[in-house]
């Protein structure tokens, strides 16, 4: 009998992408972003066999986070895939509940983001074992297997275990016909890069429009710097998308909450579906009293809460109505299950943030799960797609018509191509030591600009 493959090194690399020379993903509070990765390679004894994790930032502070991932990865050196499986619960809570590392955390911020991308880089590694992407590779695990993974410490008093394993259980005999609609119909999704903020309103209208012949329905558009163009570009993408297709709006946590209710309330008149990030992401009692005061405008959140908790509390004050968990956020694929498993209990759609580097991979799996596992429904149901950066992808998400479709290939699906890792790597990457060379104002954060 062959032995298990064992985990031998980690590699941690800092991987960024100059986008804020176009203004790309641009919002009201982060202006200039270069999207970036802490970029996690997981290498065992088994030629060929790796897992491939990452996180995103968006440019300075991603060598925190990498430097973070180095650390928590040195916990898995040395165990073999069997042991990882068997105990995944364990394995997991050894990154959020070392006693010293948890200090800097719990739970939350650069630590929480370092274990996102460590955690998905082993549900890589464990499906490529499998040879399975990794969304056929969790519906295919029993319920109780499954639960056994996840950690439900602190959200207990919304939802148990045994309560998740029943809920697992009554779905589990749909799941084959639920997988051949996907193929057949794929999961809607909409669009945010015809919004940026920095984006003039000519290149708005001109993204538009090219959403538009592509068969897209559904826009978000970033607004929260200035109340008279928040209201002339959405009366600009309202007239070129007509009554028929959707908008949604995202503040990226630009308000105050009464200033946020006084915002939506001025522009509700352009038929938003949502307002996303209205306040604090950590304001839960806010986005509850902004959900009450907008309405019938609902609340989207979550690109930036920071753990199953916050988002079990959004759901119990009734602070969000769209549940938009990040894959990194919050602290990988283990903690997005429990919230998806929660959003279920509470009878809310997952609607998965996505657009920054790899996101719209992992939430192309993330779906699917949703899909396969819980819910069986798209009715208000949307997930975000960005085209940005796909280039840099073995396997990019697939996408066709506004509709994401269930990945074909082994893995997570956010394995780079190494001469992208080799070109964007920072600080030593043609990329970035070209700038670095010519910038007088170079540092160790970045190029200033």
């Amino acid at each position: 009998m062959t032995a298990p493959a064992t985990i031998r090194s980690v590699e941690v690399l800092d991987v960024r992408f100059p986008t804020s020379d176009q203004l790309d993903g641009s919002d009201a509070l982060h202006t200039d972003p270069d999207y970036s990765s802490t970029y996690v390679i997981l290498r065992t004894d088994r030629d060929g066999l790796e897992g491939h994790g990452t996180t995103f930032t968006i440019g300075r502070g991603n060598e925190l986070c990498a430097a973070a991932a180095r650390t928590l990865g040195q916990r898995l050196v040395g165990l073999t895939l069997a042991e990882i499986q068997n105990d995944m619960r364990t394995v997991v809570r050894g990154f959020t509940q070392d006693s010293q590392m948890r200090w800097v955390g719990p739970e939350k911020g650069v630590v929480h983001l370092a274990t996102a991308a460590v955690v998905n880089a082993l549900w890589d590694l464990l499906a490529r074992a499998a040879d399975l992407p990794l969304w056929r590779f969790v519906c295919e695990l029993e319920p109780e297997r499954l639960v056994g993974m996840l950690d439900f410490s602190y959200v207990t008093d919304a939802l148990t275990p045994d309560e998740a394993v029943a809920v697992l259980r009554r779905e589990r005999p749909h799941r084959d016909a639920r997988t051949a609609a996907l193929e057949e119909q794929g999961y809607p999704a909409y669009t945010t890069s015809c919004g940026w903020l920095g984006y003039s309103d000519e290149r708005l209208r001109e993204l538009c429009t090219a959403a538009i012949d592509a068969g897209w329905n559904d826009f978000k558009l970033k607004v929260g710097v200035d109340p008279t163009d928040d209201d002339r570009r959405c009366g600009i993408v309202r007239e070129l998308i007509g009554p028929d297709r959707r908008l949604m709006i995202d503040a990226n946590q630009r308000w105050d909450v009464d200033e946020a209710i006084a915002a939506v309330n001025a522009l509700a008149r352009h038929d938003l579906r949502w307002i996303e990030e209205p306040t604090s992401p950590d304001d839960v009692l806010g986005h509850a009293r902004v959900a009450q005061s907008v309405a019938p405008v609902r609340v989207a959140t979550g690109e930036q809460c920071q753990n199953r908790v916050v988002f079990k509390q959004l759901m119990q004050a009734g602070g969000v109505h769209y549940v938009q968990v990040d894959a990194c956020r919050v602290g990988g694929l283990n903690e997005v299950l429990v919230i998806m498993l929660l959003a279920r209990r509470f009878g809310l759609p997952v609607c998965p943030h996505a657009g920054g580097v790899g996101l719209c991979e992992y939430v192309n799996h993330l779906v699917m799960i949703d899909f396969v596992m819980l819910t069986g429904s798209t009715e208000d149901r949307i997930t975000e797609y960005v085209s940005h950066l796909d280039e840099h992808f073995e396997t990019p998400a697939r996408m066709c018509g506004g509709r994401y479709y269930p990945p074909l290939e082994p893995g997570y699906g956010t394995r780079l191509h190494p001469a992208s890792l080799d070109e964007f790597r920072f600080p030593d990457g043609p990329c970035w030591s070209e700038r670095l060379a010519a910038s007088s104002n170079g540092h160790d954060g970045g190029v200033a600009r």
